[in-house]
């Protein structure tokens, strides 16, 4: 039901509005509504570009409040109606309603995401249980299920379509989820737990935002921070002047366990109390601790699944994904988990010979690898084995040109795509990019925002979002937005990329493409509503190009000289692709299984606050991953994938690289960077949207089953002797 509210929780959400407007609403300067509010109709902007410069805080609510009486009206006329539910009448219409509820919805979760304020979070948190008795006003509508049931009934003797069909079997799908068939007594129970989640959403990210900003390191002396840059050194000062710490230095965090500084700084001290104070986040018993917010939501969660008659959390959700059960989950993390442990711990052994080395040299006594030790020494170990280290690979790395002459450029070989920076469209921050983007014939294919630099007002992460899909229906054409946290530098300074930010720039891309693509008739089907365990599949897929030589030599380029990367070099990092691959694989593969042991609890044995931490360090430890250098990639109070939309979903990402590995296969074995192979990917799969069964479009691209094997090669990962890889279904 994408233009009814189902399709609001789909949203990823992030952007924002005028830098301008967060100084007044920080310091509680109350905004009286505009004469006219923009949010109230399509903008008048291209491709119904939001008019960032001319909505204002104060509009977002009773645009809101005017989207769901619209809403409400609209369903009411469905049925009201006296005809016999049809098609058009029921699901077109559906498909039809919601505009204005969902542009000002849009713009709220953008905002939020990407430049929070007072006002903006304030909005967030007094709508999230509106908006979510609004919905389910419309889900648990019995009169809306009885005419959507009925045409679910009749689908095969309707002529319908095969899009059409689909679409059917999707509304009657989601209002089945949602409860439609639950007695009055369920149905109020539904209500009050959808409402307390919502609250309890919204509180829960607005703590990860607050810890981070509260978490930030405070270091006395430059001397301490031996191994940055000067330009590291200069931002760290800025950032302790703004905070009014004249003299001192703040490392900011980032929402990740690890650290990027971790890997440059030779003070082992620092090292430790920057991880140290990274993992209490969340659980310090502070005003922002959430372990007793994850032990609410969790037992809300298993509560619903067992009123719509499933055994957990994770039950429920992997019923509507392609994976399907909690069993082919398990088996599949169960698989990869202990080849990427033992991998792990093989490089932990050359990083403890390369500190006993180190310390025997010194002629002092050594120590055992710690975490916070970790990415330091791996970064010594990649510049023994393969002869550079990040830092020689940065100043090629000038994030811009990163963008325009790798990323759009790869996008202009494979798919015929052309980029063209506009300056006259507003934007809520004035470092955000705009684009149009244009087809290979000319014709306007989307508007593209990339909004790259970190800020205390942006959540954490790297994400895409849309702010204008796709639909035939409606006669839209996309805006989409991509948004990372690279560090800006001072004033002046390059912004110079490591080679994590540049796969990201890539993998983020891809998501914008899903999104730009999209070719479909109805809203609900478009871009990037596809089952959670799909949506990262073409993004990865789009990271291959990162490091393809031809795309590589084109934007790996000193930023000073443009002299381009050293073939050497170049070469070292192509050889360097396997390395740490077990650090990674595992730090994912610990993270992906706790959401699982978390969600596949039943609702009797999901602890209190104080037993959350408890609870996740055995969950890891009987999963075997025991291994202390290696933590999980996020904690639980501050894992905001499984508290918002990848709930029982974070094991997606390795879903979607076992389709993302074969299809990359696929690529190179028919000739790599071809504009027919990017053509054909384009058509019948990316261009889709979720319009047809997922695996039924990987199959079609790749022209068999997904198989395991393809990752276990490109991670460089062994399974245990004489466990065979089994195929992916």
């Amino acid at each position: 039901m994408s233009a009814t509210l189902p399709a609001l929780a789909q949203n990823n959400g992030a952007s924002a509005a005028p830098a301008s407007q967060n100084a007044a609403a920080a310091a509680g300067d109350a905004e009286a509504p505009s004469a006219v509010n923009l949010l109230l109709a399509p903008s008048t902007l291209p491709l119904q570009y939001p008019p960032f410069d001319r909505i204002r805080d104060a509009d977002i609510g009773p645009a809101l409040d005017q989207g769901m009486a619209e809403q409400l009206s609209e369903v009411n006329a469905i049925v009201d109606n006296p005809a016999a539910p049809s098609f058009e009448n029921t699901i077109l219409a559906l498909e039809r309603g919601g505009r204005t509820l969902g542009r000002a919805y849009t713009l709220l979760s953008s905002l939020t995401g990407a430049d929070a304020n007072p006002a903006r979070l304030k909005l967030q948190a007094d709508y999230a249980t509106k908006l979510a008795a609004h919905r389910d006003a419309i889900a648990l509508n019995p009169k809306l299920f009885a005419r959507v049931e009925a045409l679910y009934q009749q689908r095969a003797t309707m002529n319908l379509g095969a899009q059409e069909q689909r679409l059917v079997e999707r509304h009657y799908n989601q209002l089945l989820r949602a409860g439609a068939k639950l007695d009055e007594a369920g149905k109020a129970r539904m209500k009050a737990i959808n409402g307390e989640l919502a609250q309890l959403g919204a509180r829960f990210n607005q703590n990860v935002l607050a810890e981070v900003n509260d978490s930030a390191v405070v270091v006395d002396s430059a001397s301490e921070l031996a191994g940055l840059s000067e330009e590291q050194i200069s931002a760290a000062a800025a950032a302790a002047k703004t905070r009014g710490l004249e003299g001192k230095y703040v490392i900011a965090l980032l929402n990740t366990t690890g650290q990027p500084v971790l890997s440059q700084l030779e003070n082992r001290a620092l090292r430790q109390r920057i991880y140290e104070t990274s993992i209490a986040r969340g659980s310090r018993g502070n005003a922002y601790d959430n372990t007793g917010l994850v032990s609410r939501v969790l037992t809300l969660r298993a509560e619903r699944a067992r009123l719509l008659g499933f055994a957990t959390h994770a039950d429920f959700v992997l019923k509507d994904e392609t994976a399907q059960s909690v069993s082919a989950v398990n088996a599949m993390l169960r698989q990869l988990a202990p080849a990427a442990e033992n991998a792990a711990r093989r490089e932990g052994g050359e990083l403890q010979a390369m500190i006993d080395r180190e310390q025997a040299a010194k002629r002092q006594p050594s120590f055992k690898l710690a975490a916070w030790d970790w990415s330091f020494y791996s970064e010594k170990v990649r510049a023994a084995k393969y002869g550079f280290d990040e830092s020689q690979l940065k100043p090629y790395l000038e994030m811009k040109n990163v963008l325009e002459n790798g990323v759009f450029y790869a996008a202009g070989q494979l798919y015929g795509l052309k980029f063209k920076q506009r300056r006259d469209l507003p934007v809520y921050q004035p470092d955000v990019l705009v684009y149009d983007v244009f087809n290979a014939d000319g014709s306007q294919l989307a508007i593209f925002i990339a909004d790259m630099y970190a800020r205390p007002s942006k959540r954490g992460g790297a994400w895409m979002n849309a702010y204008v899909d796709q639909s035939g229906l409606l006669n839209q054409k996309p805006v989409v937005a991509n948004h990372l946290n690279i560090p800006k530098p001072m004033d002046g300074k390059p912004t110079l990329l490591t080679w994590d930010e540049v796969n990201t720039m890539f993998h983020e891309f891809g998501h914008a493409l899903h999104g730009m693509f999209s070719n479909v008739k109805y809203p609900s089907m478009a871009g990037t509503k596809v089952p959670r365990d799909f949506v990262e599949y073409p993004s990865q897929v789009n990271e291959m190009w990162a490091d393809w030589p031809s795309i590589l030599s084109n934007y790996a380029k000193h930023y000073k000289t443009g002299e381009p990367m050293p073939r050497a070099l170049l070469d070292k990092v192509l050889a360097a692709k396997q390395f740490n691959q077990g650090f990674a694989t595992t730090e994912y593969l610990s993270a992906a299984m706790l959401d699982q042991r978390w969600h596949q609890l039943p609702l009797e044995q999901i602890p209190a606050a104080d037993g959350v931490m408890d609870f996740e360090a055995k969950a890891l430890r009987e999963e075997g991953f025991d291994y202390d250098a290696v933590p999980p990639r996020y904690r639980t109070p501050y894992f905001s994938h499984i508290m918002g939309g990848y709930a029982a979903g974070y094991y997606a990402y390795v879903w979607s690289e076992v389709l993302d590995a074969n299809t990359v296969q696929w690529f190179k074995a028919n000739g790599g960077l071809k504009r027919e192979l990017g053509d054909a990917f384009r058509a019948k799969l990316l261009s889709q949207g979720g319009s047809q069964d997922a695996l039924s479009m990987f199959r079609a691209v790749v022209g068999h089953e997904p198989l395991i094997q393809p990752l276990l090669e490109r991670r460089g990962l062994v399974l245990d002797k004489g466990e065979k890889a089994k195929p992916t279904k």
